[in-house]
């Protein structure tokens, strides 16, 4: 039975050694165990080896699998994200992590995908870093951060980029990262518990409520956390739409109309919860997620919570991953 890992995260050794060798946003130390310990604006993540060996990762699958299942996993960079840097900075560290993942889906075939990196605090080059994932390495798309230094997803510097994603028809995958009002998540870890689920929510109602989904239709949009509150909230949405002219202005539509065409996957190990996503948008946009190696994370939960699904959530991520 295959699965296909749609939300994990790895850090290239090589994007590693660009951080350590500077310049860059990000100071990187060695903690006890010998992990590198990357810290950047706000926060800070622990590359254990499931982070940042490659070998170890696939020999970790083929455990997790243990000759019964065949787990894919699509590669994307987790936070900070290569937009902490400078611009020029950005787009570098982009490219760098690109041609890595381009590299290790060729080099260990059928283990592993990807989505590409952008230095999404330069549009300009983050249109010509998409072109070229898209169209030199070849991936179907690329993960966008849900907020980038504050500015929203749906602000109008980040409109070339969906004109382009539009042109390819390509996946958009929106992850979190620093919340907006995070000064009121710094204790009990309410950044990644609450924070991120927020975030991916406020990014997908402003996209909608700006008409992205309604100007560039060919773009497959995929929410991280079981899409953060959206099938919870979507209802509240709605009535927003029809309560408040400003909720009209850029949609002929009901928000949920366009949000029931994203695609969520399963990190929220909650079988209601994964119930409910599936109520709101159909088992044909659920794909599996285990956002392996973070702590948070679970391989296991993720196998559990897919039952009987797996095969129909393995060909939703083939879909937007335009894979045979």
């Amino acid at each position: 039975m295959p699965i296909i890992d749609f939300h994990n995260h790895f850090y290239p050794p090589a994007y590693l050694d660009a951080l350590r060798s500077g310049p860059s946003a990000v100071e990187v130390t060695i903690d006890e165990d010998g992990n590198p310990r990357i810290y950047y604006p706000g926060d800070y993540n622990i590359a254990v080896p499931g982070h940042r060996d490659i070998d170890f990762r696939e020999q970790m699958l083929i455990e997790h699998g243990a000759g019964t299942q065949v787990i894919t996993q699509v590669l994307t960079l987790t936070t900070p994200g290569t937009h902490v840097e400078t611009p020029a900075t950005a787009a570098r560290f982009a490219a760098l992590v690109n041609d890595a993942f381009a590299a290790i889906r060729d080099t260990k075939r059928g283990r592993f995908t990807a989505l590409a990196t952008l230095p999404l605090n330069d549009p300009a080059a983050s249109v010509r870093e998409l072109d070229r994932a898209c169209r030199q390495l070849h991936f179907p798309g690329a993960m966008l951060f849900s907020n980038v230094n504050g500015a929203g997803l749906n602000e109008p510097q980040f409109w070339p980029i969906y004109e382009l994603a539009n042109d390819l028809g390509a996946t958009l995958y929106i992850h979190p990262t620093h919340p907006v009002g995070v000064e009121a998540m710094t204790d009990f870890w309410l950044m990644p518990l609450v924070g991120f689920l927020m975030d991916t929510t406020l990014a997908a109602a402003k996209l909608v409520f700006s008409g992205i989904p309604e100007r560039f239709p060919r773009i497959q949009w995929a929410l991280c956390h079981l899409g953060g509150a959206i099938p919870y909230l979507a209802e509240r949405l709605d009535r927003g739409f029809e309560a408040f002219s400003e909720c009209r202005a850029h949609i002929p539509r009901p928000p949920s109309t366009y949000l029931k065409q994203f695609y969520f996957d399963t990190v929220n190990f909650d079988p209601k919860a994964i119930q409910l996503a599936i109520d709101f948008a159909g088992l044909d946009h659920i794909v599996a997620g285990s956002d392996y190696p973070h702590q948070i994370g679970s391989i296991p939960k993720m196998i559990e919570t897919c039952g009987p699904n797996a095969d129909i959530y393995a060909a939703n991520a083939r879909r937007l991953l335009k894979l045979p």
